[in-house]
Formats: C-alpha cells, structure tokens, sequence
C-alpha cells in the first residue's frame, strides 16, 4: 500500500522560505517519477515540479527560478525548497507519486496523492 505524507507547511512572509517534504511508503522514491502540485481554494489543482528516475526535473514557469523539486532516495523522500515565496503561492500543496500518463503538470497523470499541507504567504 503506498502512502504519501507531507509535512513542512507554515504561515510565512512574503520572501520567505519554506521547504516541504513528502515520505513515501510503499513506493520507492528512486521509481519512476515525484512531483509536487497545488490547489488555491476556488482553483484547479496545479502541477508545480516534477523529478524522474534520469534526474530531470519539470518547473511550472510561475516558479522556476525560485522553487527546487529534490529527492533523497535512501530516505524515500521528496522535496521542495520555495524561497522568495509571493502570496500567490499561498496553497494547499499535494505529493504525487507514478506518472503512468500524459503530462507531469496534469493531475490525472498521477496515481498516487497525500493528503496535502498548507502554505500561506502573507504580504
């Protein structure tokens, strides 16, 4: 059974940082691909970054330059480091795991979720 838990959400400033991390269970981190998405209340959930077996990493263009999607396979976790965070980076933020589909950035190319933490930025 896989499981996917995050942690690492807060109340921040704008410019801060946060770093997220999400534990998988029952689903090697090293496999296939992670990625990181996110849902602001009335909106659609929206892929944020992506990391795949080869190393290579997916950026949405609203945060490249300022979010970094990691993984450390010996502790089957995955992260992202946000800095310089905006209030409109405010969000539920969700893990997925296996991209069995279609592009990263669409939720139904994921099968497996966590159950979210929350990011709030403040201006």
């Amino acid at each position: 059974q896989v499981q996917l838990v995050e942690s690492g959400g807060g109340s921040v400033q704008a410019g801060g940082s946060l770093r997220l991390s999400c534990a998988a269970s029952g689903y090697p981190a090293s496999r296939n691909c992670m990625g990181w998405f996110r849902q602001a209340p009335g909106k659609e959930r929206e892929g944020v970054a992506a990391i795949c077996t080869s190393g290579a990493t997916y950026y949405a263009d609203s945060v490249k330059g300022r979010f970094t999607i990691s993984r450390d396979n010996a502790k089957n976790t995955l992260y992202l480091q946000m800095n310089s965070l905006k209030p409109e980076d405010t969000a539920m933020y969700y893990c997925a795991a296996d991209l069995y589909g279609g592009g990263w950035y669409f939720r139904t190319s994921w099968k497996y979720w966590g159950q979210g933490t929350q990011v709030t930025v403040s201006s």
